[in-house]
C-alpha cells in the first residue's frame, strides 16, 4: 500500500480500549476482558493521501479505514485472519454448545434424499445427494424410471481439493447429445461452462469462462453465452459459439453500452426463442431471436423507457408480456410474434389494485400466474379457451407457495411447492382441470420433530406513520406470552423482494429452545404491491428502518419477548437494515447478526467500479444527485455512527464476496471498535472461502448456523457459561 507506512504490528496494533470494566463484567451473561480485540490503523486514502473524502458538493467525510479497500495487500488479509481469532477466542466457552447444534443441524437432514423426478424432452431428470456429501449428483433415466440411470455431472468430483464450489446448473442439447455444464471455483460468481458428449461419455475440448447464463440453440451446436466486465462484474455482452471451433472465433451477439443496465440471457419455455432482458433494478428492455435461427439478429420487442419494466414468454404466435406500463403492480399482456410493437398489446390480466402480479408461467391450455394479495403469496390458474380460473388453496394463516419445474409445454398437471414457517417444503402436483393434489415430496426433517408442536401467526403491526406492517411469527405451542420468551427477527426490505414465510429446517433448534421466530414483511419488499417497494427505496428509503424497528417493538410491547432477549438478523441489503436499527434503537436489542452487510452506502455508490454500484442508483440514489446524496447520507449506518453504547454484534463476511465487498463490514467494524463505550462482545467473521452465501457446501454451511445460534444462546447463558471479550 502506497501510502500506508504503519508497520504491521503498528496495523494490529492492540487496543483494550473497549474492555469492559469489572462491574460491567458482573452478571451471569455479562462479557468479560480474557484477550485484547484486535484494532485496525487509521490511514490516509491511499489516492489523496488523507483520510478525508471530498465530494463535488464541497463537502467531506472522514473515512479512517479507507485502505481496507485494499485487496491484494498482506497487511488486510492479516488483520481479518486477527479478527477471526479473537472471535474464535471469544466464542471457546460456548464451543461445546457450538459442536451440539452442528450434530443437532445435521442430523436433521436425510443424506442420501433426491429431487422429485422431472420430465423433458423423453427424458426423467434427477438430482440426488448421498450419504456423507457435501453436493449433488445430477443424473437422468431415458423414458422410464425405471430405466438405466445415466450420470450427468457428479459435483462432488468437481469439488474435489477445492475450498469452494458453486455449480452454475445444466443445459442439455435439444437433442439429447451434449451437456453443457458451468463451476465457480473463486466465490465471485465467475463461472466456466464445460462440455461432454452424452453418447460417449467424453469431455469436449471447449472450455471458456463465462458470466453465468448459457443455452442452446435449436441446431443443437451452438451455445448462446454471458460474459461479465472484468472489473464491475456486470453481464454487459452476449455471445455465439459453435461446439468445436476456438473460442476465439466466438461472435458478438450484444454489448450492453448502459453501465446501469446489465444483459440476462433466457429461452423461452417454447424452446422457440432466446430472450435478453436488458434491465437491473427498474428499467427493462427485451430482445428476442429465434432459436432457430442463431446467427441473426436480436431484435427489441419494445424500446427502453425510463421505468419501464417488462418480460416475455412466448406461447403460440404470441409474446405474452408482464409489464408496468400503465399498471403499477404489473398486468399481462399478449402481442402478435410478427409485430409485437406497442401498438398491438393487448391485456390477458388487467391490472388490480389490490393484487401484486409476479410472475407467469404458460402452459400449451393454461396460463398460471403468481401473486401477492395481503401480504401472502397465492397461485392462480386460468384456462385459455374460456378464461376460467382458480386459486389453489394453501390452508394456513402464513406460508410460502411457488410454482416450481414445469418444463413441459403441453400438460395439464402443474407442480407447485408450498411450505409455511412450521411446514416442510411439500411438492405437489396440481391437475389444472379437475383439481386433484397429488403431493410428490414432503422435504424429510429427521429427529423428533413434529409440526403439531409448533403455532404459526400472522399479525398487523401500526407503523410509526400508520401504516399496517405485517409479521409472520412461529413458536411452540403453548408459550406464554410474558416476555420470557427469547426471539429472533428478520427482515430483508429491498429491491422489491417479498421475504415469504417459508420452512427452515435450522430454525428448529431455535424454537425448541423456547425462542420466537418472526419474520417482518417490511416496505422496500413487494409483499403489500409495488408501492409497497417504492414506499421503501431511494427517497423512502428510511421507511423500512422503521417499519422494522416499530415491528421489534411491538414484539416487546405483546410481550413475545423483551428487549434483553430479542435478536435481529439481516444479511446483504437486509445487513444495511441492521446497521441503520443499530444505530438508531441500540437498546431495542440483545444482539444483531449482520451477515455480508452494504453498510457504507455513500462510498460505494460513489464509486461506479464496484460490482453492482452503477446499477442501484434507481434503487439507493447517486450520490451525483444533491439531493440523492443528502437522503443517503441520512441513514448510510458508516456515516451516522457514534461514541455510545451498542447491543451485542456479530458480523459476518466472505473475502471472495462479489455483491458485498468485504471492506464494508471490516471498515464497519474497525470504526465500531474505536466507537463502542459498551461492554458488549462485538465479533467479526471473515469466511476466506466463501462468497456472498456462505459456504458452498450443504454441511458447512451449518457450521456457519451453529456459530450463530450458540452466539445468541451463550449471551442468553444457554450454555452454562458465559462468553468473554
Amino acid at each position: 500500500m502506497k501510502y500506508l507506512l504503519q508497520p504491521l504490528a503498528v496495523i494490529l496494533l492492540v487496543s483494550c480500549q473497549n474492555s469492559p470494566s469489572p462491574t460491567q463484567a458482573s452478571s451471569a451473561t455479562a462479557v468479560q476482558p480474557s484477550i485484547f480485540n484486535p484494532q485496525a490503523a487509521t490511514a490516509p486514502h491511499p489516492e489523496q493521501k488523507t483520510n478525508v473524502l471530498t465530494t463535488s458538493w464541497g463537502e467531506s467525510r472522514t473515512d479512517e479505514y479507507y485502505w481496507l479497500n485494499e485487496r491484494e495487500n498482506p497487511a488486510v488479509t492479516e488483520y481479518l485472519e486477527a479478527e477471526n481469532r479473537y472471535a474464535d477466542s471469544v466464542l471457546a466457552p460456548v464451543n461445546g454448545l457450538r459442536a451440539k447444534l452442528y450434530e443437532e443441524l445435521k442430523a436433521r437432514i436425510k443424506e442420501d434424499d433426491q429431487t422429485v423426478p422431472y420430465f423433458k424432452n423423453g427424458y426423467w431428470y434427477v438430482s440426488r445427494y448421498e450419504t456423507g456429501k457435501e453436493y449433488p449428483v445430477f443424473t437422468r433415466k431415458k423414458g422410464s424410471l425405471d430405466a438405466a440411470e445415466d450420470v450427468l455431472v457428479d459435483v462432488n468430483a468437481l469439488a474435489a481439493g477445492k475450498e469452494y464450489c458453486q455449480f452454475g446448473g445444466i443445459q442439455v442439447s435439444p437433442d439429447n447429445q451434449l451437456l453443457a455444464y458451468s463451476v465457480d471455483y473463486s466465490g465471485r460468481n465467475l463461472f466456466k461452462v464445460y462440455f461432454k458428449n452424452l453418447d460417449t461419455g467424453k469431455d469436449l475440448p471447449d472450455s471458456f469462462d463465462i458470466g453465468g447464463a448459457f443455452v442452446w440453440a435449436n441446431d443443437h451446436k451452438t451455445l448462446l453465452y454471458d460474459t461479465k466486465d472484468k472489473v464491475t462484474l456486470r453481464n454487459d455482452k452476449i455471445w455465439r459459439h459453435v461446439i468445436g471451433t476456438p473460442q476465439e472465433l466466438d461472435v458478438l451477439m450484444y454489448y450492453e453500452k448502459d453501465e446501469t443496465q446489465y444483459a440476462n440471457l433466457s429461452k423461452s419455455k417454447s424452446e422457440q426463442y432466446f430472450f435478453i432482458n436488458c434491465s437491473y433494478t427498474q428499467t427493462v428492455e427485451v430482445l428476442y431471436l429465434n432459436a432457430n435461427d442463431p446467427n441473426g439478429n436480436f431484435k427489441p420487442i419494445r424500446p427502453r423507457e425510463k421505468d419501464l419494466y417488462y418480460e416475455v414468454d412466448h406461447w403460440n404466435d404470441k409474446f405474452i408480456v408482464r409489464t408496468n406500463w400503465e399498471a403499477k403492480n404489473f398486468r399481462l399482456m399478449e402481442t402478435p410474434v410478427s409485430d409485437p410493437r406497442r401498438e398491438n398489446w393487448k391485456d390477458v390480466l388487467p391490472h388490480r389494485e389490490d393484487v401484486l402480479l409476479d410472475d407467469f408461467t404458460v402452459f400449451k391450455d393454461h396460463l398460471v400466474t403468481s401473486e401477492h394479495k395481503g401480504g401472502l403469496s397465492q397461485i392462480h390458474v386460468i384456462r385459455w379457451a374460456d378464461k376460467a380460473d382458480q386459486y389453489i388453496e394453501i390452508g394456513e394463516p402464513t406460508y410460502d407457495c411457488s410454482v416450481d419445474n414445469n418444463p413441459e409445454f403441453d400438460t395439464k398437471i402443474l407442480r407447485y411447492s408450498f411450505s409455511s414457517l412450521k411446514t416442510p417444503a411439500t411438492i405437489v402436483d396440481y391437475n389444472m382441470e379437475t383439481k386433484e393434489k397429488e403431493v410428490k415430496k414432503v422435504a424429510p426433517v429427521l429427529g423428533n420433530f413434529n409440526s403439531d408442536n409448533y403455532e404459526t401467526e400472522f399479525v398487523w403491526v401500526t407503523a410509526r406513520d400508520g401504516v399496517k406492517v405485517p409479521v409472520s411469527l412461529v413458536h411452540k405451542k403453548g408459550m406464554p406470552r410474558d416476555g420470557s420468551a427469547p426471539c429472533h427477527i428478520t427482515a430483508y426490505g429491498s429491491y422489491g423482494y417479498s421475504y415469504d414465510p417459508g420452512f427452515n429446517r435450522d430454525k428448529i433448534s431455535l424454537l425448541d429452545r423456547g425462542f420466537v421466530v418472526a419474520i417482518a414483511h417490511i416496505r422496500g419488499g413487494m409483499e403489500m404491491g409495488y408501492k409497497w417497494y417504492e414506499d421503501g427505496k431511494m427517497l423512502h428509503k428510511i421507511n423500512t428502518f422503521n417499519d422494522f424497528v416499530d415491528c421489534s417493538d411491538f414484539l416487546v410491547k405483546e410481550k413475545y419477548t423483551s428487549a434483553d432477549r430479542l435478536f435481529a438478523e439481516g444479511r446483504s441489503a437486509g445487513g444495511l437494515l441492521m446497521g441503520a436499527v443499530t444505530n438508531m434503537r441500540p437498546d431495542l436489542y440483545k444482539g444483531i447478526i449482520t451477515g455480508v452487510p452494504f453498510v457504507d452506502v455513500l462510498t460505494t455508490m460513489s464509486d461506479p467500479s464496484i460490482p453492482l454500484t452503477t446499477g442501484e442508483y434507481t434503487e439507493w440514489g447517486n450520490p451525483a444527485n444533491k439531493i440523492e446524496y443528502d437522503y443517503m447520507k441520512q441513514y448510510s449506518p458508516y456515516d451516522n455512527m457514534k461514541k455510545g453504547n451498542y447491543p451485542n454484534i456479530l458480523v459476518l463476511t466472505s473475502f471472495a464476496d462479489s455483491q458485498v465487498q468485504y471492506f464494508e463490514p471490516a471498515k464497519y467494524v474497525a470504526r465500531l471498535r474505536d466507537l463502542k463505550t459498551d461492554g458488549n462482545v462485538l465479533l467479526f467473521k471473515t469466511n476466506m472461502s466463501g462468497s456472498h452465501g456462505g459456504s458452498s457446501g450443504r454441511f458447512k454451511r451449518l457450521e456457519e448456523r451453529a456459530l450463530e445460534y450458540s452466539w445468541m444462546m451463550g449471551l442468553l447463558g444457554m450454555d452454562g457459561e458465559a462468553m468473554k471479550q
